[in-house]
């Protein structure tokens, strides 16, 4: 692709993002919801075995898709997206860094996912959901910001539901959430028959509670979960420095 056909792919108001790794790049429009540290920690968290298929529930600007495919030898990258101008930028992203032979964009909403790809298994499902139940807290007048802070479109069931529908035997799942929601999780990953096998929590310092959960999930597996080693995001409080 030429450099003046790239730009075509940049439309007014848009910017580039390095993402740090591969020469990699990420449109996104900064009046709308960019994306944040948690899909950088949540495609570090996935484990993609070379070969592999990988649905990405919720992608957005296809963040996570991208990410891996610089990160892991996974053979196809599938990002779901409701929102149809979300989905055309993560797609002008995945052409601009011309990922297109690894990377699909489709459009569509979470709970009609194993209707979407029917017939199709994936070996993993990752995901950065909605933290907040719908009616919690002030909830954004924006509404692709709600959608992607509150359970507006779609719940911790609905993601569930679906991953366990559309994941092959023994196919895993990656969630990261908030640690308060961490009981509810597991017990609904159980009820969908996605064992929780791996927790690992990020605090912002050492001697702070954690901000977010990672969960990582096999689907039909036996019970028996282990806890990683913490992610500390500062060596120290600001005030110290």
């Amino acid at each position: 692709m030429t450099n003046e056909k790239r730009q075509d792919l940049l439309k007014p108001g848009e910017r580039l993002d390095d993402l740090q790794i591969g020469g990699l790049e990420l449109i996104q429009d900064p009046d709308g919801f960019c994306f944040g540290v948690d899909a950088v920690f949540l495609s570090d968290f996935a484990r993609v075995k070379p070969g592999e298929t990988v649905l990405d529930l919720g992608t957005g600007n296809g963040i996570i898709p991208v990410l891996l495919t610089a990160k892991t030898e996974g053979r196809k990258f599938t990002g779901l997206e409701i929102r149809e101008e979300t989905a055309e930028m993560a797609r002008r992203s995945v052409a601009w860094n011309s990922l297109e032979d690894r990377v699909e964009i489709v459009t569509g909403d979470i709970k009609e996912a194993s209707e979407i790809f029917k017939p199709v298994f994936f070996d993993v499902i990752t995901t950065n959901p909605p933290y907040m139940p719908a009616e919690h807290g002030i909830r954004n007048p924006d509404g692709a910001k709600a959608a992607a802070r509150h359970e507006v479109l779609c719940t911790l069931d609905d993601i569930l539901r679906e991953s366990m529908r559309l994941l092959q035997d023994k196919g895993r799942f990656y969630m990261i959430h908030r640690p308060f929601r961490l009981t509810e999780i597991m017990i609904k990953m159980s009820h969908y028959k996605i064992e929780p096998k791996r927790i690992r929590f990020i605090h912002p310092y050492a001697d702070k509670e954690p901000v977010l959960v990672m969960i990582e999930g096999v689907r039909g597996a036996r019970s028996g979960v282990k806890i990683d080693p913490p992610i500390i995001i500062y060596d120290r409080h600001p005030a110290e420095e």
